[in-house]
């Protein structure tokens, strides 16, 4: 079946019975320090990266909150696969909102073409006919390997050498190296190397401003009109670095469950599964989870039904989604945390998928998107009247 035939629900049944396969190569992963070609061939396979792909492109234009879900569920079997699929998942979605020169470049040949990134503007271009002079080099770009395009954050300078701009430049693979700087205690799986750019031309309808994106525009809303391509990219993009935490403490959350069933304590020989303390913590970190999630969904889901009657999305509510998104990061750490410190010595041991979910989901929690005091100001004080300036909303 391909993508295009799949509904939303059709692509969650699929990644489910992927689940399996996902757990039993995530040592693997690990191990490689990259997603295996069978993971990403598996997840197309399913039709997964098309979920936030327009229609045009052969993409399924399924809502942000069922690509989280199915992001949650490939984090909870493999947190570095869930990290990875969910930065090139949500790629298709911005650049259905890029000129639609650039989609046909991207997907004209071959619709599951992939895009990674790195936004932070570590690049300078400087504007020469038909667009931009571009170089600089960039960390953090999860599952590079996988992908034949990149995003790339810069500053646009202008003759005095002073930014006046901040933009998201697209490039094909030809145009950038990758270099191998991957090795961590955490998300060791998700190949996040450097990239470096030298001097390239990028034309400019390769290129969107983040003054654009901070309003809901982009040129591809002219063929890709549906409300989904008219949200906030901060919204968007933030949920997809906190919702595989929370698929990578669903998945602690599993693991603790089958390992309490089974452990019996070595000080005092009694079953584990008999200790109130253990249930207590359960009941709590299930709970955490699931306000988290729907916190996350009913934001994103107010968001669309502003952009369905075509209406302006007010900042009281771009600013909560940025809250609860960060409050959703520090309830998959405390769960996390709550179920790891009694697991007991032996789910240290390498190979456990508790202290792997445990390492995978701090990596995930240092992510610059995920800080949640910066954000938590800039909700008060938007709360308290005062004036709130950031790219990220």
């Amino acid at each position: 079946m391909t993508a295009t035939a799949l509904s939303p629900d059709g692509v969650l049944d699929a990644v489910r019975d992927l689940l399996p396969a996902l757990r039993e190569r995530a040592q693997e992963t690990e191990d490689a320090r990259r997603v295996p070609e069978a993971n990403i061939a598996a997840l197309q396979e399913t039709g997964f990266f098309r979920l936030l792909q327009p229609r045009r492109h052969a993409g399924i234009e399924a809502s942000p909150a069922e690509f989280y879900r199915a992001v949650r569920l490939v984090s909870s079997a493999c947190g570095s696969t869930g990290w990875v699929s969910s930065v090139l998942g949500v790629h298709p979605w911005q650049l259905g909102i890029y000129d639609d020169r650039a989609q046909q470049e991207v997907w004209g040949e071959d619709p599951a073409t992939l895009i990674s990134s790195s936004y932070a503007p570590m690049g300078r271009a400087k504007p020469v006919d038909g667009g931009f002079t571009f170089t600089g080099r960039w960390s953090f770009s999860s599952g590079c390997d996988h992908a034949q395009w990149i995003f790339l954050g810069g500053l646009v300078l202008g003759e005095d050498g002073t930014p006046v701009d901040f933009r998201t430049f697209l490039l094909p693979r030809a145009d950038y190296e990758i270099v191998d700087v991957w090795d961590t205690i955490g998300l060791r799986g998700t190949g996040s190397n450097d990239i470096v750019v030298k001097d390239v031309f990028v034309p400019e309808y390769r290129t969107l401003s983040f003054m654009d994106t901070g309003r809901c525009f982009g040129p591809g809303q002219v063929l890709n009109d549906a409300p989904l391509y008219r949200l906030p990219f901060a919204s968007v993009f933030s949920c997809s670095i906190a919702v595989p935490i929370l698929g990578m403490a669903q998945g602690a959350y599993e693991a603790y469950l089958e390992w309490t069933r089974e452990r019996v304590r070595a000080s005092t020989g009694n079953k584990a599964v008999d200790d109130s303390f253990s249930q207590i913590r359960i009941a709590e970190s299930a709970a955490q989870l699931d306000a988290a999630v729907l916190q996350i969904e009913r934001n994103i889901a107010e968001e669309l039904e502003y952009a369905e009657r075509g209406e302006k999305i007010p900042m009281s509510l771009r600013v909560r989604v940025r809250r609860d998104q960060v409050n959703a990061t520090a309830a998959g750490i405390a769960a996390v945390d709550r179920l790891f410190e009694s697991a007991g010595g032996r789910a240290l041991r390498s190979g456990t998928p508790i202290q792997r979910f445990w390492r995978d989901a701090h990596a995930g929690r240092v992510h610059a998107i995920n800080d949640p005091e910066k954000v938590r100001v800039m909700y008060g004080q938007f709360e308290l009247g005062l004036k709130v300036q950031d790219a990220w909303l």
